[in-house]
């Protein structure tokens, strides 16, 4: 056993009530406690140590994923918590195959038209379209509420039509979501696009994307030492 700490100063140190401590060692995030003969439970440095890599983790992967990765160390499967690390370093390196699928297209690009790899050269109905896209069709009304695309009508049917044109601003706006762009800088990229006719917004919010990567990287990359160190720690080596 490490050294003791009171819960409180534990929490204070961690800016979060004894509450929120407690609830962190019965959902896993921390290891279980011992108590005191009086009921109390107990805390030491080993907690502490937990408590960090839980941030540390959360930092990079987000709490979900911290709380998965914890909860499995503490019940004794570390593979099951290098298995959510290592999907979170899958999904980055997923996105960063995907940028630069995206900035291959852009480059090859005559100025002045807009990405056309992977868009159908005729006009597509929206379940088509979304199939192109890879998105649902409800998405697609989505955009289309938000100003994002202009769809055709058909004059019989009245069915949304996608020209080829708009398929092609639509991947535009399908791959800056897909980085999690906010839809209120999307509109500002497609304003652009739509009145120039160019690419030169769309490639800075690609390069915002990757400076983004690039950060997330490295804070996975400090969690996964810090959670090392943590297994260390608990004796797994």
């Amino acid at each position: 056993m490490g050294d003791r700490l009171k819960a409180a100063d534990l929490a204070r140190s961690a800016g979060i009530s004894v509450q929120q401590l407690r609830t962190y060692v019965d959902t896993g995030l921390l290891p279980p406690v011992e108590r005191t003969p009086a009921g109390y439970r107990v805390f030491t440095d080993v907690h502490a140590d937990a408590l960090a890599v839980a941030r540390r983790l959360a930092a990079g992967h987000g709490w979900a994923t911290a709380r998965t990765v914890m909860a499995a160390v503490h019940r004794g499967d570390v593979e099951a918590a290098l298995a959510a690390v290592d999907a979170g370093h899958a999904r980055l390196d997923r996105e960063r195959a995907e940028l630069a699928a995206v900035r291959e297209a852009m480059g090859a690009l005559p100025a002045g038209r807009l990405p056309a790899q992977g868009v159908p050269r005729h006009p597509l109905r929206i379940g088509e379209a979304a199939r192109a896209l890879g998105v649902k069709p409800p998405v697609l009304r989505l955009w289309e509420a938000r100003g994002l695309l202009r769809p055709a009508r058909d004059p019989v049917t009245g069915y949304r039509v996608y020209d080829p044109a708009e398929l092609r601003l639509a991947r535009i706006v399908a791959l800056l979501r897909t980085g999690h762009h906010p839809l209120a800088a999307i509109e500002a990229v497609v304003r652009e696009v739509r009145a120039s006719g160019g690419t030169d917004r769309v490639a800075d919010e690609l390069d915002a994307r990757a400076a983004a990567l690039h950060r997330r990287s490295r804070e996975r990359l400090g969690a996964s030492a810090a959670l090392d160190g943590y297994l260390r720690r608990l004796g797994h080596r």
